[in-house]
């Protein structure tokens, strides 16, 4: 923790920046905490993280992916309040699939690479198959063809089926 004497004497975070990060980072971050706590305590995690964002300002803007430092720590605060740690496949795919950020935002979001989230998204995807058994409705549907007529016949009635 930080003692006040030693505040006074530090430099303020640059406003524009802070304020920028803040207008970028706060509706998601809000959505996120009111997707996993009751909206009082979503709205105190949100205020709790970017106060900790601004204490820490210039410590945070040395890091390789700033968003990354403060998303950690967002989801350290909701697991903390929620008493449920949550896997970084179950947080992607409730920000694309709940929230609906695309995988550019998200990775703004998160600070992680789009390919990651694409990954994760796979794998969000792949659970979330095995549990509804969509996986075993697709394997049973796709079929080894052996000709070239017979792959675009199976193609041509794979896409007029979903139309």
């Amino acid at each position: 923790m930080t003692t006040t004497a030693r505040r006074k004497t530090m430099k303020s975070p640059p406003a524009v920046l802070t304020n920028a990060f803040y207008d970028l980072h706060r509706p998601a971050y809000v959505a996120f905490a009111a997707a996993r706590l009751p909206t009082e305590e979503a709205q105190i995690a949100v205020s709790c993280l970017f106060s900790l964002v601004a204490d820490n300002w210039t410590t945070v803007v040395t890091e390789r992916h700033p968003s990354a430092w403060a998303w950690e720590r967002h989801t350290q605060v909701i697991a903390r309040r929620s008493g449920r740690t949550t896997t970084a496949v179950e947080d992607i795919s409730l920000l694309h699939h709940q929230l609906r950020l695309g995988i550019d935002q998200i990775a703004s979001l998160t600070g992680t690479e789009a390919a990651t989230v694409a990954a994760l998204l796979a794998s969000a995807d792949r659970e979330a198959g095995d549990r509804t058994g969509r996986v075993r409705l697709w394997a049973s549907m796709i079929k080894p063809v052996t000709s070239a007529e017979a792959r675009w016949r199976h193609a041509f009635r794979l896409r007029t089926a979903t139309a």
